[in-house]
């Protein structure tokens, strides 16, 4: 176990997060080095998978995935561009919500829908910001400092007392923003947590945070290691942090992770079309896998989310054209899969 490093600086990697084809080569490296599918059972024969709706747009390459559980609306973001996407309950094709380029937005890697019905998007070359779901307006915003190190700022996740902590799969870091600072407005995200003392060595350009998820009375986080495929926990009252021993199987090439109030993780493994299901200790100490869906029409899952009765998984297709693929031209109509028996 290794205690958190608070604030602290870490190297620059030789690279830089300030533009469109840096962020694919990154992304392209990391997504074939954590290229390995879990080591677990067999495929799942009763999981059912089918197309929930969707997602307009010739370049969407969609990444997150947020659910407003008081409207049952869905929120995905582009990879491409930084388009929102609204889905809501019962129509076939979701509608842009926040047009590319809104607020200057690039990207729209995580998504999360905090309990007052806002919606909170992180931009990988820049930070979070904050929306009204309603209206769209934007009613905060938070940025990496200027001249920070290089930097990648994916996913995020919400506690019960109003803070939202976010990943930099370059730095290794996780930032805070605190209930004080969203009603400010706007602020420099700080560094919460510095991983990179417990992080397994990594080849040069690859990312290591990823997904991040937090238990539901607010004790702890849980980060994925996407390339090392190690699952890490963050005691948010004394700012240990413990590699989570997984029974069962690993998580490389994991992307976005959900977890139910039950101790239900679930995984999305993107280069491997693969979900992963797996059962928590009470304390987020240790971890079992309990079932594995590997299928080809998952696309490249980047990220799911878990309601009653299905698991909502983003098809990013980000070989069609997309990272993976840079410069080709083959036409692809992107949808969000519904998956059951996950």
């Amino acid at each position: 176990m290794l205690r958190a490093a608070k604030k602290t600086t870490t190297p620059t990697v030789p690279m830089t997060a300030t533009g469109t084809g840096t962020l694919t080569l990154t992304l392209v490296a990391v997504l074939t080095l954590g290229a390995a599918p879990a080591q677990a059972k067999a495929p799942a024969a009763d999981a059912r998978i089918s197309t929930a709706f969707a997602i307009p747009g010739a370049k969407v390459y969609p990444e997150g995935i947020a659910t407003d559980p008081r409207t049952r609306t869905v929120y995905v973001g582009s990879y491409a561009d930084g388009t929102v996407y609204r889905a809501r309950p019962g129509r076939p094709e979701a509608e842009v919500f926040l047009p590319s380029g809104t607020d200057g937005r690039r990207t729209a890697n995580g998504l999360r829908v905090d309990a007052l019905g806002r919606l909170w998007v992180t931009d990988s070359t820049t930070g979070v910001a904050v929306y009204d779901t309603s209206t769209g307006a934007r009613l905060a915003h938070f940025e990496v400092a200027d001249g920070a190190p290089a930097h990648f700022v994916n996913d995020l996740t919400l506690t019960p007392d109003g803070a939202a902590y976010l990943t930099d799969s370059i730095r290794g870091v996780i930032y805070r923003v605190g209930p004080e600072q969203l009603a400010a407005g706007s602020g420099v995200l700080t560094e919460a947590y510095d991983l990179t003392p417990a992080l397994r060595p990594r080849p040069a350009g690859a990312f290591n945070l990823n997904g991040i998820v937090s238990d539901r009375a607010g004790r702890y986080l849980l980060t994925v290691d996407m390339t090392a495929g190690d699952l890490y926990r963050v005691d948010l009252r004394t700012g240990a942090v413990r590699r989570v021993a997984l029974t069962g199987g690993d998580l490389k090439a994991a992307d976005g992770l959900d977890l139910s109030p039950d101790g239900t993780l679930r995984v999305a493994h993107n280069v491997s079309n693969t979900l992963t299901r797996w059962r928590l200790t009470a304390d987020g100490t240790r971890g079992r896998l309990t079932r594995t869906i590997t299928d080809p029409s998952l696309q490249i899952p980047t990220t799911l989310a878990h309601t009653p009765g299905r698991t909502l998984v983003v098809r990013s297709q980000f070989d069609k054209g997309g990272p993976l693929t840079p410069g080709s031209g083959t036409p692809v109509t992107f949808t969000v899969a519904s998956v059951r028996g996950l």
